[in-house]
């Protein structure tokens, strides 16, 4: 089972953590030993912390007619990049060069969050989010995740909510 922590008493910790903090968010912190082995890093947040897949979701970064656009989808499911190019109002969509998302975030892959990012980019949260009291998105590495409610993450990434995954 994932440890579990209260961030909000503690100092530090990563952006994301701290951009959290500084908003007053109720959020819960779940570590857990990262397997570098694991084929996905969505799934296997999921299940170190023995929480249901689609309550968990990953930070994709895309490139949508030019400008890099953040993604936020459950890890049960995969990224439908005609419907995110529509949501933001663009014509064509394509998974960002992984050097340019973590150059841009500040965070590297299987780490990348939504919330404290180096650049902050055009965020959209899967409309499913909003079927759940609590989601987790990663904390910013490897191995740490943050538990909050779907609109707290909507509110602080300015994200608009639309159908953009897939089963």
């Amino acid at each position: 089972m994932a440890k579990k922590q209260k961030k909000q008493q503690q100092p530090g910790g990563t952006p994301a953590t701290v951009a959290l903090t500084a908003a007053g968010v109720p959020y819960t912190v779940h570590a857990y030993e990262h397997d570098p082995a694991h084929p996905s890093y969505g799934e296997e947040a999921a299940e170190a912390m023995g929480v249901s897949p689609d309550r968990v979701f990953k930070t994709l970064v895309a490139d949508v007619d030019g400008a890099l656009v953040v993604a936020v989808v459950p890890v049960a499911g995969s990224l439908d990049l005609k419907a995110l190019a529509t949501a933001v109002g663009g014509k064509r969509a394509a998974m960002a060069d992984p050097a340019a998302a973590e150059r841009t975030t500040g965070y590297v892959r299987g780490g990348i969050s939504p919330l404290g990012q180096r650049k902050k980019l055009r965020t959209v949260l899967d409309a499913s989010a909003g079927r759940h009291a609590t989601i987790c998105v990663s904390a910013g590495r490897r191995g740490l995740e943050v538990e909050l409610a779907p609109a707290d993450l909507a509110t602080l990434t300015g994200a608009v909510s639309a159908p953009v995954a897939r089963a």
